[in-house]
């Protein structure tokens, strides 16, 4: 059979495997469904392969057969088979609607937009750290996937590449809102793609098994779908290291035997006491993947921990039927072998966020070895598997809802926040440390237990249990003990916080992060909310003395609703805001209000004047030129120019009898008539403290500006000066350069324009 036949044998069992999977909790009529999808599939990727040489059908029939695993409902399961084809094939979403119904099409459409959307980056990737690091264990030449310079990279510095891949975040927080089945789907497309990465070239791999492992795997450990979550990290851990990976590999291999021999002994051994006890339990050894092992010897490097001393390589599992059940086989667990200290956690009473329930003790067994034992009921066991998943296999069940939408709070509280959070530096690092960094558990005072990340204080736990603790907070105790606000919370501390009656507000040291006193970018943004409110009020009145100081004098014939459209303000408290918080700058509306329409509508009332001489001295440029009074040119008469000795060019009529009998020639100079200028009168009001030279110093700045006085009257009140002009100006850019010369002149206090606009005609 050639290579072709071999792969098209494996393509038929993928698909019979998925019915056999799906055909065990779901109806045969459903089946149908899941059937029709497939031959869709396979008609819309015929012809197609992927770079490993398999048909493309092959990869959404294994991401079906993932997702038939976790025992999602059958639309789902279509839609996995389908979730290539809106980007791959000529298929539309009508299509899909038409022939699968429009929860499905949905679905496809969902997948498609985060595809389409991912974008892939090596830069802000924390890579694992070179082996020659780590344990004894795992000396070895490091890495040949990995170079220092990936090692030391900085990670403070986003790229385009990057703000794509934190926009695909987004979405897919947002589509998990939506409907969590998009995601599970796609973490099912990625396991695939994982499982098959050795076919990619090899920058790409690195890069794609890097980014399952800080996002993916970290989002299925969140959703509670262990199943998932571990092969990711093996997966990427093979890529990303593959000399560890095999180093770990070939040490369990060596000591399989004894260890399978061991567990296997012990297991027996608790069967039996759990019978004799009357309790029916099934007991299994439970592996621990190779990722976990490697963390585990990075976590204890300093104490030199070498493999052997992993005492939950193979820890054991109790599943029992009831919850009575699982503290009577907890009472014959330590019965048997002696349970160690700190090493018991019961979240069977108190669920993790994630509604996972477990009893967790570590005995020590025969020869001294100590065991990790996890007790809990069948069902508890399919929901610390299955996660979110579980939520369809029990959807006919009472609860299936409420436990669905309890095990969801954390990605409710989680979009609340992030609406508010703009930046994409502090959107991935809230991403990293709010929701995918180890966690420590605490009680509240009534003992529920709350999840927050490590290193979280008791600021932290305030801002969790609601906003408003957290501004009233004024101090803290820790296990019935005052501790300061920077402490950092251990597991099983149960925190009650002292706050104030009135809300006083948090204190801004605590958007230090040299101090310490926060973790999470949740409690972060709440703080940053609440001074923004805050200050509202002042910027926004100080908005307005700066409007009225420096806006208003430039466009007294434009409206405060109008400059607020032209500067894209939704109301003029907006617009005020914006400028006393100095996110936007007058210069910045100048520049805006000179464009032809802004100034066409800041103009509209004034009427425009011609230029005073708009003459071009051919061949030499800007020179001072006046109109001759012997012979009065005006526009349109031959003309020509006479260079005076201190009076720049002197412009004469041709036939001006002065400079046809002119005998020295070189004096005379060709001109022209240049292009004319729209100039418009505008009144000004300087108030300034009297002093000698001040009108001199005003007048002569202006005329520095090229801009010409047409009238000038001055007013003295008391020991003040108030001057009023009349400018001829080319526009608001040119207006607004002179206020600004003007401000800075000795004396003067104000200068706005005159409300009083007076109509200077063309002489």
């Amino acid at each position: 059979m050639n290579n072709y036949g071999q792969i098209r044998v494996k393509y038929l069992i993928s698909m019979e495997a998925l019915l056999k999977k799906a055909g065990k909790y779901i109806p045969a009529e459903q089946l149908e469904l899941v059937s029709d999808a497939y031959e869709f599939a396979k008609q819309a990727h015929s012809g197609q392969t992927r770079l490993s040489g398999e048909p493309f059908i092959e990869h959404p029939l294994q991401t079906a057969i993932y997702l038939a695993e976790l025992k999602l409902d059958p639309k789902a399961l279509a839609a996995a088979l389908l979730h290539d084809v809106m980007e791959d094939c000529d298929v539309s979403y009508s299509d899909l609607e038409n022939r699968f119904g429009a929860e499905v099409a949905k679905l496809v459409h969902g997948v498609t937009k985060l595809t389409k959307n991912e974008s892939l980056t090596e830069k802000n990737s924390l890579f694992l750290p070179d082996f020659s690091t780590a344990a004894d264990v795992l000396n070895d030449e490091a890495s040949p996937d990995i170079n220092d310079s990936d090692l030391n990279r900085e990670t403070d510095v986003f790229s385009e590449k990057e703000r794509a891949r934190v926009e695909n975040l987004r979405k897919m927080l947002m589509s998990m809102a939506e409907d969590i089945r998009v995601v599970l789907i796609k973490l099912a497309d990625r396991l695939h793609n994982m499982r098959t990465l050795k076919s990619v070239p090899k920058a790409r791999r690195i890069s794609i098994a890097q980014e399952t492992l800080d996002i993916y795997a970290p989002l299925a450990h969140r959703l509670g779908i262990w199943e998932i979550k571990w092969r990711l990290e093996d997966l990427s851990f093979q890529h990303l290291n593959p000399v560890g990976y095999k180093n770990i590999s070939k040490m369990l291999r060596s000591k399989r035997v004894a260890r399978e021999e061991y567990i296997e002994e012990i297991r027996s051994k608790l069967t039996k006491a759990l019978e004799d006890a009357g309790i029916k339990a099934v007991v299994t050894g439970r592996p621990k993947h190779i990722y976990s092992i490697y963390k585990k010897i990075q976590k204890n490097e300093d104490q030199n921990m070498t493999i052997g001393d992993i005492y939950d390589l193979f820890a054991l599992r109790i599943n029992v039927d009831s919850v009575t059940d699982c503290y009577a086989a907890l009472g014959a667990v330590h019965s048997l072998w002696r349970p160690l200290r700190n090493q018991f956690d019961d979240y069977i009473a108190n669920p993790k966020d994630n509604l996972y329930q477990s009893i967790h003790t570590a005995v020590l067994c025969k020869d001294a070895f100590p065991v990790e034992v996890q007790i809990r009921t069948s069902e508890m066991h399919e929901l610390a598997e299955y996660g979110v998943a579980a939520h369809w296999l029990y959807k006919e069940g009472k609860d299936a809802d409420v436990q669905f939408e309890k095990k969801m709070i954390w990605l409710r509280q989680l979009l609340d926040w992030q609406r508010d959070v703009s930046g994409a530096e502090e959107f991935i690092e809230s991403f990293k440390t709010d929701i995918f960094d180890n966690q420590v558990y605490v009680y509240t005072p009534k003992g529920d237990l709350k999840e927050l990340p490590a290193g979280s204080t008791p600021i932290d736990f305030a801002y969790l249990i609601h906003t408003d603790i957290g501004h009233r907070c004024v101090g803290a105790h820790v296990n019935g003990k005052l501790v300061s606000l920077q402490y950092e919370l251990k597991n099983a501390d149960s925190v009650e916080i002292v706050t104030s009656k009135t809300i006083r507000g948090p204190s801004l040291d605590w958007l230090n992060s040299n101090l310490g006193y926060i973790k999470t970018n949740s409690a972060r943004q709440k703080i940053r909310q609440w001074f923004n409110r805050q200050e509202q009020k002042i910027n926004i009145q100080r908005g307005k003395d700066l409007y009225s100081k420096q806006v208003r004098r430039l466009t007294t014939d434009l409206s405060l609703d109008e400059i607020s459209e032209i500067m894209g303000a939704e109301s003029s408290d907006e617009l005020y805001h914006s400028i006393g918080t100095g996110s936007l700058t007058v210069s910045q509306i100048a520049s805006k209000l000179t464009t032809p329409t802004a100034q066409q509508q800041s103009l509209k009332s004034i009427k425009s004047v011609g230029p005073a001489s708009g003459i071009d001295v051919i061949g030499v440029g800007d020179l001072l030129t006046r109109m001759a009074h012997c012979c009065s040119p005006i526009r349109g008469d031959q003309i020509s120019g006479y260079i005076t000795r201190s009076r720049g060019v002197t412009v004469h009529r041709k036939d001006c009898p002065n400079i046809k009998n002119e005998s020295v020639s070189e004096r005379l100079i060709k001109v022209d008539w240049g292009q004319a200028q729209t100039l418009y009168p505008v009144n000004i009001q300087i108030d300034a403290y009297d002093r000698v030279g001040l009108l001199k110093d005003i007048t002569a700045l202006v005329s520095e500006q090229r801009v010409n006085i047409a009238n000038c009257e001055t007013r003295e009140v008391a020991d003040r000066s108030i001057i009023t002009m009349t400018l001829y100006t080319r526009g608001i850019d040119e207006l607004n350069k002179v206020f600004s010369r003007l401000e800075g002149v000795k004396g003067v206090t104000n200068i706005i324009r005159s409300p009083d606009q007076t109509v200077i005609s063309n002489k």
